[in-house]
């Protein structure tokens, strides 16, 4: 397709598509850490069409556009990027979401697309390999791999000098519910696997509490006995699920404290906070959070008035990234060696 000044042809044109898509979609996974399958299938199916057109086209031209431009970049793309999305779900480093992702840019950029515009060939820098989606994901491993350096020179221009000031950063109490991320912290210190306060939500909307109900009562919460007989359903631990808020079982008011809390010194039980029981009796399993990740988060929540969280960047987002600097720039590291 030519336009004025321009010269890309119709598919790679249409690939573009996937730009303000992957950058809604990493937005999304930013503030929900949750993306509807549904979006990936108008991609998938726009990939496995344009994929076919290029064949043709390659098929036509014959010789050595057929077997080096597309037969070869094709066979990476879909060979190597679509395999390593699926493993890296398999063995839990991503999430469902990711591996899609990866598995539609496979179908979308399985070549390399140019767009000439005056003077200026994009992308500046292209891989050798000639599959776009492969050099997408090294970008995007770059990209991720740079955070954490982000994160620490934030960290320490603001004095806040720690262990994990590479993975993360300290936030009030009150806005954990509402925060995405894992706590960095246990009543020995900081940790860098904590709870997962995806987790800390389902709990809480289990039980029908707020953190601040847990805050106002520890002593009354950690007794098992107050864990509700009918439980409110744990949802999935999003952010903007809403659930009733009873409180637990039993009606407690200041005038009337629970008869289980103990005025002179902290009971011990065999299931404190309930964590066990709710582990045990929810579907699924909480994200692998186990009984002492949950007790230990919540002690420190009842307690710490700022905590330290890892946000736990959402792969989208350096995948958005990197498919940006990838049709523009191009490959990262051979661009960066040569």
């Amino acid at each position: 397709m030519t336009l004025a000044g321009t010269s890309i042809a119709a598919p790679d044109l249409l690939r573009l598509v996937a730009v303000p898509v992957f950058a809604w979609v990493a937005v999304r996974d930013i503030k929900t850490r949750r993306v509807s399958s549904g979006v990936w299938i108008p991609l998938a199916s726009l990939g496995g069409l344009l994929l076919v057109w290029d064949g043709w086209r390659a098929w036509n031209a014959g010789g050595f556009v057929w077997t080096h431009e597309f037969l070869l970049p094709a066979a990476i793309s879909l060979g190597f990027v679509v395999p390593i999305g699926y493993l890296f779900w398999w063995f839990g480093g991503f999430g469902g979401a990711d591996a899609k992702a990866l598995m539609v840019i496979a179908l979308l950029f399985p070549t390399l697309p140019t767009y000439a515009i005056g003077s200026w060939t994009f992308p500046v820098a292209p891989t050798p390999v000639g599959a776009l989606s492969f050099t997408i994901l090294t970008n995007a491993v770059v990209v991720g791999i740079a955070i954490p350096i982000v994160l620490a020179l934030r960290n320490a221009a603001a004095g806040r000098i720690a262990p994990v000031m590479v993975v993360g950063w300290p936030i009030p109490w009150d806005r954990v519910p509402t925060t995405h991320g894992t706590l960095l912290e246990t009543p020995t210190g900081l940790t860098r696997r904590g709870l997962d306060l995806d987790a800390l939500r389902m709990y809480l909307r289990w039980r029908g509490l707020s953190l601040e109900d847990v805050r106002e009562h520890p002593d009354r919460y950690r007794d098992p006995a107050t864990v509700p007989e009918d439980p409110n359903p744990p949802t999935d631990g999003a952010v903007t699920a809403t659930v009733r808020s009873d409180g637990g079982s039993q009606e407690f008011t200041e005038d009337a404290p629970s008869p289980l809390e103990d005025a002179g010194e902290t009971p011990t039980y065999d299931d404190p906070w309930g964590a066990e029981t709710f582990l045990s009796e929810i579907d699924g399993s909480a994200y692998g959070t186990t009984p002492a990740e949950l007790r230990e988060g919540l002690e420190v929540l009842a307690e710490s008035e700022t905590v330290w969280i890892s946000p736990g960047t959402p792969f989208l987002v350096p995948v958005f990234v990197g498919m940006v600097i990838a049709l523009t720039y191009g490959d990262l590291l051979i661009g960066t060696i040569l």
